[in-house]
C-alpha cells in the first residue's frame, strides 16, 4: 500500500502544526445524500489514541476499524486533555515520547482527573525508566513496546475495556448494595421503632394486667378483713412490713412481688373459720382450736395451687409459721430449709399480730412488739431477717459504714460506731471502742437487759485507720 493510499483510507486530519485533536470517529458510515437524518451509530466504547506522529495515529485508527469502537485521536498531550474534557473516554493509548508533555505526564494528569479511564502506554525498549515513571505516576494498566504486534495491542485494548466494564459493574453493584443497605437500615430503624412502640404498648398492657391481678388479690385478701375485729387491715400491714424488710435485704423485684402476694394471702386458709376462732388470741385457744388454726397454712396452699404461677406464693402461705429452731408448723422446718420469703412474712406477721392481739391476750405497743421479735432472733426468727427488720422499724438510720449486729456476731477487732446503752439507759461502752479481747466480747454476750431484750450494737463495717 502506498503512502497516498494510506492517507486516503485514514480519517482526515487537521493542521498538525497546531496539534489539534482529530475528533473524527473511524467507524461512522458514509452519509449519502438524503440520509443526513439517519441516527448516529452506537458504539460500545470510546477509545482515544494520543501520539505526535500522524502516520502512527492513522495506523492505529485503521487497525481498529470494524471493532465497533468510536476512535478519537489527538497529536499531543494537551490535545488529549481537551478531548477528555469534551468526550467521555473509556480507554486511552498514549505514546511515551511526545514534545512538551510526555506520555507519563499526560497519563498522570488523566489519572488525577479521570481515574476511571483505562490507560495504556506505547513505549520503545530504550524507555524503561520512563515507563516505570508512567506506571508510578499515571497508574497505567499496561505498556506495549514499539513496534507493536497488531494482535497484542488489539488484545490489550479489548482486555482493558473488559476490565473497565467489570470495574464499573462492580461499582454499580456496590452502589446498589450500599443503597439497599441504606434502605434496609432505614427499614430496620422503622421496624425497631415499631417494635419499641409495640413493646411499650405490650408492657403497658402487662402492667395493667399485673395491677389488676394485684388488685384482685387485695380484694380477695380483704374477704377475711371484712370479718372485722383484730384482723381488720392485718394482711395489708403484713405486706407493707414484709416488702420493706425484703427491700432492706436488697431482694430482687420479682421476690418483692412474691412477698407482697404471699403476705396478702397468708391467712386465706382462715376464710372458713368462725368468728369465735378468728377473734380469739392464739394463746387462749384449746388443743382442738389450735389444731384447727394451724390447718389454715395447708388449706391456704391447696387453695392457691389451682391458680397458675402461684407455686412460690403458695409456699409462703404454707410455711409462714415455720420457726428458725424447727418448732413451727406444719412441717417442722428449721433454718434455711424454710423459704426466705416465708421467714420474712413470719416476722412481719408476728410483729403485727403482737400489736393486734391475735398472738397474745394483751396488745403490745410497737416498741414492745419489736423487743419480742428481737428476743426471738435465732429461735423463732432468722437473725438475718431480724436485723433487716430492725433497720426497717428504726428508720434505717445506719450510715454507709455502719452495721447492726447481735452480741453473738461480735469478733475481736470490731469497733463500736455508736455509744452502747442498755434498755434502761445505762452507758455500757462509748463509740470508737475497739473490742480487743474475748473477755470483753463474752461480757457483752452475757449481758441481759432487765426485760431480756438483746443489746442493739452498731459497729463499723471498715474500722477507720
Amino acid at each position: 500500500m502506498t503512502q497516498n493510499e494510506s492517507i486516503i483510507e485514514s480519517p482526515p486530519t487537521l493542521d498538525t502544526g497546531e496539534s489539534e485533536s482529530l475528533l473524527i470517529p473511524v467507524n461512522v458510515a458514509n452519509t449519502s445524500p438524503g440520509n443526513e437524518s439517519e441516527a448516529e451509530p452506537v458504539y460500545r466504547a470510546n477509545v482515544l489514541f494520543v501520539d505526535d506522529e500522524a502516520n502512527i495515529l492513522r495506523s492505529l485508527a485503521r487497525l481498529f476499524r470494524g471493532k465497533d469502537l468510536k476512535i478519537l485521536i489527538a497529536e499531543s498531550g494537551e490535545a488529549g486533555l481537551k478531548v477528555l474534557s469534551e468526550e467521555k473516554i473509556d480507554l486511552i493509548v498514549s505514546d511515551m515520547r511526545m514534545p512538551n508533555m510526555d506520555g507519563a505526564q499526560f497519563l498522570s494528569k488523566v489519572y488525577e482527573r479521570w481515574p476511571d479511564t483505562e490507560r495504556i502506554l506505547l513505549t520503545g525498549y530504550a524507555d524503561i525508566s520512563a515507563t516505570v515513571g508512567a506506571i508510578n505516576q499515571g497508574r497505567i494498566s499496561r505498556y506495549i513496546a514499539k513496534p507493536w504486534v497488531d494482535e497484542e495491542i488489539i488484545g490489550a485494548v479489548e482486555n482493558g475495556l473488559k476490565r473497565r466494564n467489570l470495574e464499573l459493574e462492580k461499582r454499580g453493584l456496590e452502589d446498589q448494595i450500599n443503597q439497599q443497605n441504606e434502605e434496609l437500615a432505614k427499614l430496620n430503624i422503622s421496624l425497631e421503632q415499631k417494635v419499641e412502640q409495640r413493646s411499650k404498648e405490650i408492657n403497658a398492657a402487662n402492667e395493667r394486667l399485673k395491677n389488676n391481678y394485684v388488685t384482685s388479690i387485695k380484694v380477695f385478701s380483704n374477704l377475711i378483713d371484712l370479718r372485722g375485729g383484730a384482723l381488720s387491715g392485718h394482711s395489708r400491714r403484713v405486706g407493707e412490713v414484709a416488702v420493706k424488710i425484703g427491700t432492706a435485704m436488697k431482694l430482687p423485684r420479682s421476690v418483692l412481688q412474691e412477698l407482697l402476694l404471699g403476705s396478702l394471702l397468708h391467712d386465706v386458709g382462715k376464710i372458713g373459720f368462725t368468728d369465735d376462732i378468728l377473734g380469739k388470741p392464739l394463746a387462749q385457744m384449746n388443743i382442738e382450736e389450735t389444731k384447727l388454726h394451724q390447718s389454715h397454712t395447708k388449706n391456704g396452699q391447696e387453695a392457691l395451687e389451682a391458680l397458675g404461677d402461684m407455686e412460690k406464693v403458695s409456699l409462703i402461705v404454707r410455711s409462714h409459721h415455720e420457726m428458725w429452731d424447727g418448732s413451727g408448723y406444719p412441717d417442722n422446718l428449721s433454718g434455711e430449709r424454710i423459704p426466705l420469703t416465708a421467714r420474712i412474712v413470719c416476722v412481719a406477721n408476728d410483729y403485727d399480730g403482737l400489736q393486734s392481739g391475735t398472738l397474745t391476750v394483751t396488745r403490745l405497743k410497737p416498741e414492745a412488739a419489736v423487743k419480742m421479735i428481737q428476743l426471738g432472733s435465732g429461735k423463732r426468727y432468722d437473725p438475718v431477717v431480724v436485723r433487716a427488720f430492725e433497720r426497717v422499724v428504726f428508720g434505717d438510720e445506719l450510715g454507709k459504714n455502719e452495721r447492726l449486729v447481735t452480741p453473738e456476731e461480735l469478733k475481736i477487732g470490731n469497733v463500736l460506731s455508736r455509744d452502747l446503752f442498755s434498755s434502761d439507759g445505762a452507758l455500757l461502752a462509748v463509740a470508737q471502742t475497739k473490742l480487743a479481747d474475748e473477755e470483753t466480747i463474752k461480757r457483752l454476750q452475757d449481758y441481759k437487759n432487765h426485760d431480756n431484750s438483746p443489746l442493739r450494737i452498731v459497729i463499723q463495717n471498715k474500722p477507720n485507720q
